[in-house]
């Protein structure tokens, strides 16, 4: 009898052990099927406690603000190099980066031999041209009266040309860099040159230190002119045909948001890059000289209604500096793709991406709780 009784109490245990592991299998939670790694799973009981919703992206009339990203920048032809177009030794400068200069400012002074030699050259000239002339005008006088030949008058009036050319191709030079031929004179010739600022603004590069040669191709100086400074913004080439020249821009720094800069849209570049990205110039209204050249801005550009693929704000997660959204493959699985954001209205976020259209199946609530799984899986 007590023999039955150890086998029945057996078999009541087994089965139950046969039950509990098979609630235990029941149990299991979907996400533990091999998924890819842009992919998550979740069981129904976990979409349910998490808040998971899904839709369709529809097409809708967007309007609102275009906002883009880009840099303060200076134009090429408010940009100038200084250099000189004969070599010489640094005699003195007090040129820092970030100084101001005046146009005809003195920013350094050079010195070497050959300014004296090109003085004296031009000297010499000067006056072999005055005995040329002279000579000329005496021949001119002899021949007149046929008391010289025209052979010899006419070689007078070739030394007086050659000496105007020489001597006008010598003051030519001297005004380069920067001698006043008409009051050079043989008491006040210089050995050392002054390099003078072309325009207002100021310096931004220092090339040269007291003593050092340098060569006619060497930059010394690099000056701006803020006059114009433009803000150079950068639009994918889906939003390339909302903005027109003309437009108006509000630029404002990541660091104050609520400090605006108006500005206008003068000129759209056609040519995308590699990233599929064209340039749009902006020109400031009003400059502040607090914007440094290289700063970073965004710019507000607002754009006219058009009918766009539209999903929640919700639907789109940030990860990085791309733009993800979540495709309900069915059976508690979800993959997460990369998307173009465009403008943001009443709750919508206009979107572009490879294979999404208004019957693409999308998480459109919560989708950061899938985000999240996702990287904290890849973390263990």
């Amino acid at each position: 009898m007590k023999r039955y009784i150890i086998i029945g109490l057996s078999l009541l245990i087994l089965g139950a052990c046969q039950s509990h592991t098979s609630d235990s299998a029941d149990a299991t939670p979907k996400e533990d099927i091999k998924v890819a790694t842009n992919e998550v799973a979740f069981s129904p009981s976990q979409l349910q406690s998490v808040g998971i919703e899904t839709g369709t992206p529809k097409r809708s009339a967007v309007s609102g603000m275009l906002t883009l990203q880009g840099t303060i920048a200076i134009p090429p032809q408010n940009t100038v190099s200084v250099s000189f177009p004969l070599g010489g030794y640094l005699k003195s400068s007090k040129m820092l980066p970030g100084m101001g200069v005046r146009k005809g400012q003195v920013l350094a002074e050079l010195e070497d031999m050959q300014f004296i030699q090109l003085q004296q050259d031009y000297l010499t000239a000067k006056a072999q041209f005055v005995l040329a002339e002279s000579e000329f005008s005496r021949q001119r006088d002899l021949n007149a009266s046929k008391a010289s030949s025209d052979k010899v008058f006419q070689q007078a009036r070739a030394d007086m040309e050659t000496q105007r050319i020489l001597m006008s191709a010598l003051a030519q030079k001297l005004s380069v860099i920067g001698i006043n031929p008409a009051t050079l004179k043989p008491e006040n010739i210089s050995k050392s040159v002054s390099i003078l600022s072309p325009i207002n603004g100021y310096v931004t590069k220092v090339n040269v230190n007291v003593g050092k040669y340098t060569a006619p191709t060497d930059m010394l100086f690099e000056l701006i002119d803020p006059d114009d400074i433009h803000l150079i913004l950068n639009v994918f080439e889906k939003d390339l045909n909302e903005l027109s020249v003309g437009q108006q821009v509000m630029a404002y720094t990541n660091a104050d948001s609520r400090k605006k800069y108006p500005a206008e849209i003068i000129l759209i570049n056609k040519n995308l890059n590699q990233d599929r990205m064209a340039e749009v110039q902006c020109h400031f209204k009003q400059y502040s000289p607090v914007l440094a050249i290289g700063t970073f801005m965004n710019g507000d550009v607002a754009i006219k209604n058009k009918i766009a693929l539209t999903v929640p704000e919700d639907a789109v997660v940030r990860w990085g500096n791309k733009s993800y959204v979540f495709i309900d493959r069915g059976n508690g699985v979800f993959k997460m793709v990369d998307i173009t954001p465009g403008v943001t209205n009443q709750g919508y976020q206009q979107l572009t991406g490879a294979g999404i259209t208004e019957q693409t199946k999308l998480v459109v609530k919560n989708a950061y709780a899938l985000l999240m799984k996702i990287k904290n899986t890849e973390g263990e």
